[in-house]
């Protein structure tokens, strides 16, 4: 019956050491709800939802699924009595099949005698797919085959699998092009149709006000108000998240575009493995040059290889640099000639999420404050220490794991390596992914910083009001080639983009 209570949450309390994440938080969430959540990172919306998922578990309080006492074990648990969830970071496990990553702890279905049937498991896979929409994704396929959107699509067979009552979406739209958007999509309106709930997780506003009926605003791990579709507007929705009016526009006001005529990275030819091929471009002092296009366009290969991740067919990326052309090998190359590379997979290839966020921030930077092979734990402990409060990271202190930090706060970690060591060339591959509008602000201010002082930046982007808001010049990659260049001016629109990447 629609608008019966399905879930509830009483009295929730959650730290992290000295760090309240949550404080007393009381939900209900209906049947055919579709519950948005928001708030500035590290206002606790990820940790309620984890706790509701049976990731973590709280420190006072109780929850209730279908009116009777719900204290799941695990994951798993909770999956297997209604409740799924899709997480923001990557949620794969490395070194084991698609199929075997859908069924990741519920196994013995496909299990007689002690032995697993993989035959059975992929054909119970391949219909999970199908169900979802794509069935081009081969279950037998290594995990580790998959691009990053297709390894977040996995995720979301594995969730819906089991036809969960309530499913939990932590950001994931962030992750996904259009492909994987449109699935979550459908999933959102097919299980409000058959009167069961989902809890959406976004920093995008304007997705929210769409996509869901109520919209509650946590701050500081404080639930501060539940809106209905009607009392929804993004003003009154920012003020409730920062605790204060947040008016004006988060990205550049000027619409000259300059920078300088000096070329400082150089793309010849460059054709990867996937994607790309024989890519030419220039990235110039001072500017930020924006790469956008659809799912598998190859503009975040072009990134990897800007910094030597990946092997090139052909062609090569030079660094301009003291009047010498040097060819970028790979990452030690990069990251020894001033490259700095912001990873869409944050917590796979930006971070060591069991290190420190001081471990983090300073590795770039060890030959810098080494001195005849000894590096100063002190100068460690000063370069960290001035990158925390220089980018307002919420930790208790920078001897905090990495993995104990909320998605905004890793970015600004991730950021803080590069600055750090003092880049001139940032290769941005979805900055602001998973980040809320405050910190977003922010992020777009410090790179229009950077270019005045004269660095260079890459900035890939899935988001055209992101690129059209910050860069001098924007290329669009469809099927690995270049199909529009665009410069900075006040009459661009989405429009005149998307005319040359469909």
């Amino acid at each position: 019956m629609s608008g019966q209570c399905l879930l509830e949450t009483k009295g929730i309390y959650k730290s992290f050491g000295p760090t309240r994440a949550l404080v007393d938080v009381n939900l209900k969430v209906s049947r055919g709800e579709v519950r948005g959540l928001i708030g500035e990172n590290g206002s606790g919306k990820s940790t309620i939802c984890s706790i509701i998922a049976g990731a973590q578990t709280a420190d006072e309080g109780e929850m209730f699924l279908r009116g009777g006492s719900f204290s799941p074990k695990g994951n798993v648990d909770a999956q297997m009595q209604g409740i799924s969830m899709i997480v923001q970071e990557a949620g794969t496990i490395s070194g084991i099949t698609v199929a075997s990553n859908i069924f990741l702890g519920n196994l013995k279905q496909f299990t007689k005698h002690g032995f697993l049937s993989v035959r059975r498991m992929n054909l119970a896979a391949k219909k999970v797919l199908e169900k979802i929409g794509v069935p081009e994704i081969n279950p037998a396929a290594l995990i580790d085959t998959l691009n990053f959107e297709d390894r977040k699509i996995v995720e979301i067979a594995r969730a819906m699998y089991s036809e969960p009552e309530v499913l939990i979406i932590d950001e994931t739209t962030t992750a996904l092009a259009q492909k994987g958007r449109a699935i979550i999509y459908n999933m959102i309106r097919q299980m409000q149709e058959r009167n069961k709930a989902v809890l959406f997780i976004s920093h995008d506003l304007e997705e929210l006000m769409e996509v869901c009926n109520t919209i509650t605003v946590l701050r500081d791990g404080n639930l501060i108000d539940t809106l209905t579709k009607e009392e929804m507007a993004i003003g009154k929705l920012r003020r409730l998240m920062v605790g204060r009016d947040l008016s004006g526009s988060y990205y550049r006001a000027d619409f000259d575009g300059s920078y300088g005529k000096e070329v400082v990275l150089e793309f010849n030819q460059v054709t990867t493995a996937v994607n790309v091929e024989n890519f030419c471009a220039q990235l110039h002092k001072g500017e930020i040059l924006g790469l956008g296009g659809l799912s598998d366009c190859g503009m975040h290969e072009i990134g990897r290889a800007a910094f030597g991740i990946d092997k090139l067919v052909t062609g090569n990326v030079r660094l301009r640099k003291d009047g010498k052309n040097l060819v970028i090998t790979s990452p030690e190359t990069a990251i020894k000639n001033k490259i700095g590379y912001v990873s869409k997979d944050r917590d796979k290839e930006a971070l060591i999420l069991t290190a420190s966020i001081k471990d983090n921030i300073v590795s770039p930077s060890l030959p810098l404050l080494s001195k005849a092979t000894f590096v100063s734990p002190a100068s460690e402990k000063k370069l960290s220490q001035e990158q925390v409060k220089t980018m307002e990271i919420k930790c208790y202190s920078d001897s905090q794991y990495c993995n104990e930090l909320s998605g905004g706060n890793k970015q600004k970690v991730v950021f803080s390596k590069w600055l750090a060591n003092e880049s001139e060339i940032f290769i941005l591959d979805c900055p602001t992914r998973g980040i809320d509008v405050g910190v977003k602000a922010n992020m777009y201010a410090l790179m229009y910083e950077l270019k005045k002082a004269g660095k260079s930046i890459i900035m890939i982007s899935e988001e055209l009001p992101e690129l059209i808001g910050m860069s001098d010049r924007i290329l669009i990659l469809k099927e690995g080639v270049i199909s529009g260049e665009f410069t900075r001016n006040e009459a661009l629109s989405e429009h005149d983009i998307i005319e040359c990447m469909i």
